[in-house]
C-alpha cells in the first residue's frame, strides 16, 4: 500500500505556487474589468494630492496674462493645449520632440520648449506666448528689428527666435553676438537665415551695423 507523502510544516509545494498564479490572475482580471467599467465622461478626482485623470480634468492655465481653463487628459502637452484648446496657434508644432525650438514659449519669463511640457506642470506658472510679448496694437522691438533686418524667409521658425530672443534681452539688455549665438543654438532655421536673425536680436539690444557672416 502506497504511502501518502505528508507536507512538511511551513513548506511551499509547485501546487501552492501554482494556486497562487492562478488567484493573483483573477484580481488583476477583476481588477482591469471593473476599471474599464467606468463611464469614459465619467468625472475624475481633483483634489489636491490625489493622481489627475486618466480621463480629461478641468485645468486653468495663465495664458499671456488671463486665465483660460480647459478640459485635458494628463498626457497632452503644453504646446497641444495652446494650439488646439486655446486657438493660441503662433507657437509651431514642427519637430515635436525638442530639437527645433519652434514651440518655444516663457515660462515665469524663461524660455521652454511646449512639446516636451506636460500641460498640467504649468499649472501656477505665467505662459506668454508669441502673441502675448508685444503690446496691444504694437510691435515687440525684436519684432520690429526682424521686419527691419529681412531676418525670415518661410517665417514658420520665426515665433520661436523671436520669443527665446526676446527671454535672452531681458536677461541681458547688451548681448554680444557670441551670447546671441548661444541663446539661439537650440533653435533650426531650415532657410538659413542666421546671420539676419543675429543681426536682427543686436539690432533690438541697440547695437550699431555688426557683422554676422
Amino acid at each position: 500500500m502506497a504511502r501518502k507523502r505528508r507536507k512538511a510544516a511551513g513548506s511551499f509545494t509547485r501546487r501552492d505556487f501554482l494556486k497562487g498564479i492562478g488567484l493573483g490572475s483573477g484580481a488583476l482580471g477583476a481588477g482591469i474589468l471593473a476599471a474599464s467599467a467606468v463611464p469614459a465622461g465619467a468625472p475624475q478626482a481633483t483634489v489636491p494630492g490625489t493622481t489627475l485623470g486618466p480621463g480629461a480634468f478641468p485645468l486653468t492655465l495663465k495664458v499671456n496674462g488671463q486665465p483660460r481653463t480647459v478640459r485635458v487628459e494628463p498626457r497632452v502637452t503644453l504646446l497641444d493645449v495652446l494650439r488646439d484648446r486655446i486657438d493660441l496657434t503662433g507657437t509651431k508644432k514642427i519637430c515635436d520632440r525638442g530639437e527645433c525650438g519652434g514651440c518655444t514659449v516663457l515660462l515665469d519669463g524663461r524660455p521652454a520648449f511646449a512639446c516636451m511640457m506636460l500641460a498640467v506642470d504649468a499649472r501656477g506658472r505665467a505662459i506668454t506666448t508669441i502673441e502675448g510679448i508685444a503690446p496691444r496694437g504694437g510691435l515687440h522691438p525684436v519684432q520690429q528689428a526682424f521686419i527691419d533686418k529681412d531676418a525670415l524667409q518661410c517665417g514658420f521658425c520665426t515665433p520661436g527666435f523671436v520669443v527665446a530672443s526676446k527671454a535672452l534681452l531681458d536677461q541681458n539688455p547688451r548681448p554680444s553676438l557670441e551670447q546671441v549665438r548661444e541663446a539661439l543654438g537650440g533653435h533650426l532655421c531650415r532657410c538659413g537665415t542666421y546671420p539676419r536673425i543675429f543681426e536682427a536680436v543686436l539690432a533690438a539690444a541697440g547695437h550699431g551695423p555688426v557683422v554676422t557672416g
